[in-house]
């Protein structure tokens, strides 16, 4: 249960044990768990590095479990610093992507290769999508973030998406759940029905994302401004990746004209599901406003909800309450490593 807490399961026992039988001593716990001297002391260890027992376990002594409350404070206080550390080397790996792609594009003056070819502005990212469009021949594959699209938006791409239609081309294409209540987007999507096309959402979506024939993917540089540089893609590898993420999405989203699936015992909605899984990956209130494609209001609103139901004090918090509470799956938070003793952030 206290896994995602950094506690492996023998640690997880020994901790137990210690708070039923406060008096007992290493050996007739040891005894008690039928554990080996060996398993026995690498548990002990493992509480002390944690701070859940003290003094310092030694066979001599009989050592004490610190309470739950004070416990999890602490386990919680560790993986959310555990959690900020690995934050911090996502945006560093994801700047130094960025600049290593910088690089790659400035050495190439003409900013293309064969497996990658940049596009600058709304008008070139337009031209070169209705160039894809035209030359589909199987399928088109697209996931659609940003909540409500505008009205001349929809209406320009309809030509194309009958075209494609009439030639065969299958076309999907996933949207976040936010647009259910966007009139003139959902009468768009309910018109792709009628034409064809297949449509579904989803809570979030990782990226916008356009997938010609297998072949080609077309994805933003900058994923907070997809208008103003796009890259267009090509590689076996990269496709059968980026393939794999659209059908697992798919395969989990909502078709469009369904009923709403009925809510399980926790009485959790989708949305609501998907806000914890963000909160405990350590997203903002503003982070999860975009990927939902709703105001951040709305955001903060449904953020302060759940804390409440879930009597936690931190984002984090609720996702490690939200899986004890078979809310989310057990392993939907990754254990982390508390960070070394030296470190600020263990303080």
């Amino acid at each position: 249960m206290l896994k995602a807490l950094g506690l492996d399961v023998v640690s997880e026992r020994v901790y137990r044990a210690m708070l039923t039988n406060p008096d007992e001593d290493v050996s007739r716990l040891a005894a008690r768990l039928c554990l080996s001297p060996t398993a026995m002391s690498q548990a002990l260890d493992r509480l002390s590095e944690l701070s859940l027992v003290y003094p310092a376990a030694r066979e001599s002594e009989v050592p004490r479990a610190l309470g739950p409350e004070r416990a999890m404070g602490i386990l919680l206080a560790r993986q959310e610093a555990a959690l900020a550390a690995q934050r911090e080397r996502t945006e560093s790996a994801r700047a130094a992507a960025a600049r290593m792609l910088a690089e790659y594009a400035a050495a190439d003056p003409h900013g293309t290769n064969d497996l990658m070819e940049r596009l600058h502005g709304i008008d070139t990212i337009r031209h070169r999508l209705a160039q894809l469009g035209d030359s589909a021949q199987r399928s088109v594959m697209t996931f659609a973030p940003g909540g409500g699209h505008s009205e001349e938006d929809l209406r320009a791409s309809r030509g194309p998406n009958e075209a494609m239609l009439a030639r065969g081309v299958r076309l999907r294409t996933v949207y976040l759940d936010s647009v259910r209540n966007h009139a003139p987007t959902l009468d768009h999507v309910h018109w792709l029905n009628q034409c064809g096309a297949r449509v579904r959402t989803a809570p979030s979506l990782p990226l916008r994302m356009i997938i010609v024939d297998r072949e080609t993917a077309v994805l933003p540089i900058d994923v907070s401004d997809a208008r103003d540089a796009a890259l267009v893609l090509r590689g076996d590898s990269l496709m059968v990746a980026l393939c794999a993420l659209f059908e697992q999405t798919w395969a989990s989203a909502q078709p469009v004209g369904e009923p709403p699936r009925p809510s399980d015992e926790s009485e959790l909605t989708r949305r609501e599901r998907e806000v914890l899984r963000l909160l405990a990956e350590g997203h903002t209130d503003e982070s999860v406003a975009k990927r939902l494609g709703i105001s951040s209001r709305s955001a903060r609103r449904i953020v302060a909800t759940l804390l409440r139901r879930l009597d936690a004090r931190s984002r984090f918090e609720a996702g490690i309450r939200a899986v004890m509470a078979g809310w989310l799956p057990d392993g939907s938070i990754t254990p982390l490593r508390p960070p070394a003793p030296g470190d600020p952030r263990s303080t």
